[in-house]
């Protein structure tokens, strides 16, 4: 059967303005509204609303009582409304490469490298008075290296969390000149730094394995592609 073009660019012209489609998702989320509920939810003049009900008439109807609800039509779109702007989420993540200054790989490995020594050595000054204390005592110098290592990572996590998730910057990326942003250009939370942070903290190997393996430069590390985070170059977008 022939698509009616005419139809179809009516559809998207009235789906277009954005007050159309918050009457919509209003409707769909509250099941029905009335007039006066879409006003003052929508924060417009009576003439407007009114105006815009109108172009409607094709995708919501009235109950007996008066109150507006979405007909089968009205279903329909809101189901488009949200593929579009599911693609639009993810056009946009795409084209940001190419706005971003993503970091190389060499100047992150340096920025790692720096806030890891800089882990290691607090783990180590930490762990160190108890074994001086038990050498002084006459308990003999016994530094359990087993929790060592497991204590500089969980360090690391919890350093790295509450300075990217706080400025985007540890002390290392400072350095360096770097920063970790989220890729849908909104600023990091604790809660993405944490996810992020978790990989390079306990499952480094696994994540850059993973990581470059998905051949997109945003996302060295696998973790960071789940937490949907990147890190820039400020330096470079700078110039």
């Amino acid at each position: 059967m022939p698509v009616n073009e005419e139809n179809v660019s009516k559809i998207f012209s009235i789906l277009s303005h954005p007050i159309r489609r918050e009457i919509l998702v209003n409707l769909s989320e509250k099941g029905e509204c009335s007039f006066t509920d879409l006003m003052h939810t929508l924060d417009v003049e009576t003439g407007k609303l009114s105006f815009h009900i109108r172009n409607l008439a094709g995708f919501i109807e009235q109950t007996s009582t008066g109150r507006y609800r979405l007909n089968r039509a009205g279903e329909n779109a809101l189901k488009l409304i949200r593929d579009l702007e599911s693609w639009a989420e993810e056009a946009e993540v795409t084209r940001k490469p190419s706005v971003l200054a993503v970091a190389s790989f060499k100047k992150r490995t340096y920025a790692f490298l720096i806030d890891f020594i800089l882990i290691l050595g607090i783990t180590v000054v930490i762990a160190f008075p108890d074994s001086l204390s038990m050498l002084i005592a006459g308990s003999g110098f016994r530094l359990d290296l087993g929790i060592v290592p497991f204590s500089a990572l969980a360090l690391l996590w919890g350093y790295s969390t509450l300075l990217e998730g706080f400025k985007g910057q540890s002390l290392g990326k400072r350095f360096m000149g770097l920063k970790v942003v989220r890729v849908d250009g909104k600023n990091l939370t604790y809660d993405f730094s944490a996810i992020r942070n978790f990989g390079k903290a306990f499952f480094l190997p696994f994540d850059l394995l993973i990581g470059l393996r998905l051949k997109d430069k945003r996302y060295i590390r696998y973790f960071d592609k789940f937490a949907g985070t990147t890190v820039i170059d400020l330096r470079s977008h700078a110039s």
